[in-house]
């Protein structure tokens, strides 16, 4: 762990890890202080809130389905530092209109500057991991890739605890001016990335959305444990996208809590997943291996349904009281919700890094960020299909707490997809003999 994290003080590392971290930062701030702002502050229908909150994660996840497979192509083919801060001073413009959009409460404009966001967080996505092999020794690159995994968790703590606390107690305009100062940070910090050339000459890019995912897609999945691993972390991060859009309308209307415990649910879930990247990479001594992966969903799975029963026995206040964060947190069973928050995170922690980690080091390294950009595709598509699901779900009157009960039952699925990988790249490897 100290070997990971002494790459923070490298040049061929700690300014990555700052652009990432504060492009996952500002992408949160935003979006919670959005969500906030129209769930306790515009709208007032649980299911209104509860079908907001599912479209917003929709917009932002789309761009990844859209453009991931450009986006893979452009990294390959051009140096990943320059796409960087093009992508970067792009966000400045971006937030310059997310943040008219917080002061003048325009929900068209807020959702337009969300999708921007999601774009330019989807060209930069697949550089992120790419242009780790390229910059690290090959067994740093597990431990550079938990802490990108756990710096951009911690981001998204700070990011949703201020979006919440920001407009609950300070109002919109404050969240706005962090929005944008945070991204003129982002762009100075990019300017210190080194330069990583393309590893081969450029090839034609296909500008054609569909038949370039279709293409980049098809050219990835059939390497089996490449299959395996991006199905895998698709699993995971639909399970974790439902959950967030489950979090502020569950605070507001089951646990009748306000803005600050909404803010805090995310941010525990943030901890925890920051918390189980670092505590794989420590078991697995460096090693990328799938061993642990499905134990550790399983156990994700159970501390899901825990918080489906604390939920479902749950009594609010009565009317449109809610609890403050004082008052919450002096419940008796308060705690009992934090720790399996905790515990639900963790695990998914411990989860989806190794994943990851087969992704940058199962290809050539000048085919990693498309195979990046193909995880990115498939995981998107998977994520705002499970956006659509929890929609309908709440059209059709299925409740926050009762599709709880569900992302449990796709743990299991995934913890079977875990099995498979593991079975197909670890066991083989551990009954060859020693040469």
């Amino acid at each position: 762990m100290q070997v990971s994290l002494a790459l923070l003080g490298h040049r061929r590392f700690g300014p990555l890890f700052g652009t990432q971290l504060l492009g996952a930062f500002n992408d949160n701030l935003f979006k919670f202080a959005m969500v906030v702002l129209v769930i306790y502050e515009i709208y007032s229908d649980p299911a209104r809130e509860f079908q907001f909150s599912a479209l917003a994660t929709g917009l932002f996840i789309l761009p990844f389905f859209l453009f991931s497979a450009m986006a893979g192509q452009l990294a390959d083919n051009h140096d990943k530092a320059k796409i960087i801060r093009i992508v970067k001073t792009a966000e400045i413009f971006i937030a310059l209109a997310g943040a008219a959009g917080l002061i003048l409460q325009s929900i068209p404009l807020m959702l337009l500057a969300l999708f921007a966001l999601g774009v330019q967080s989807t060209f930069f996505g697949p550089i992120k991991y790419a242009i780790l092999p390229q910059h690290l020794e090959r067994n740093e690159v597990l431990g550079g890739t938990g802490l990108v995994e756990a710096g951009t968790y911690i981001a998204i703590l700070c990011g949703t605890i201020l979006g919440g606390v920001i407009v609950d107690l300070f109002g919109a305009g404050w969240a706005a001016a962090f929005v944008l100062g945070v991204a003129l940070l982002g762009r100075l910090c990019a300017h210190y990335v080194p330069p990583a050339p393309a590893q081969k000459e450029p090839e034609p890019i296909d500008y054609n959305i569909l038949r370039s995912s279709w293409r980049l897609v098809n050219g990835t999945l059939h390497i089996r444990r490449l299959f395996l691993a991006i199905v895998s972390i698709s699993f995971f991060w639909t399970i974790g996208s439902v959950l967030v859009i489950q979090f502020p309308p569950l605070v507001k209307n089951v646990l009748t809590a306000d803005p600050t415990v909404a803010s805090l649910f995310l941010g525990v879930f943030s901890i925890g997943i920051a918390i189980g990247s670092i505590l794989i990479n420590r078991l697995l001594r460096g090693r990328v291996s799938a061993r642990f992966a499905p134990v550790s969903v399983l156990a994700m799975g159970g501390f899901v349904l825990v918080l489906y029963f604390i939920a479902k026995s749950w009594v609010g206040l009565p009317g449109e009281a809610l609890y403050d964060l004082g008052e919450f947190m002096a419940l008796s069973n308060a705690w009992a919700v934090l720790l399996t928050l905790l515990g639900i995170a963790m695990a998914g922690g411990m989860f989806v890094v190794p994943l990851y980690a087969f992704l940058t080091t199962t290809v050539e390294l000048s085919q990693t960020a498309r195979t990046v950009a193909a995880n990115n595709v498939v995981n998107s598509g998977c994520m705002v299909l499970g956006a659509l699901a929890a929609f309908g779900l709440s059209l059709v009157g299925v409740s926050t707490t009762e599709q709880l009960f569900l992302v449990a039952a796709m743990c299991l699925v995934a913890a079977w997809l875990a099995w498979l990988l593991h079975k197909a790249c670890d066991l083989p490897l551990a009954s060859a003999p020693a040469e």
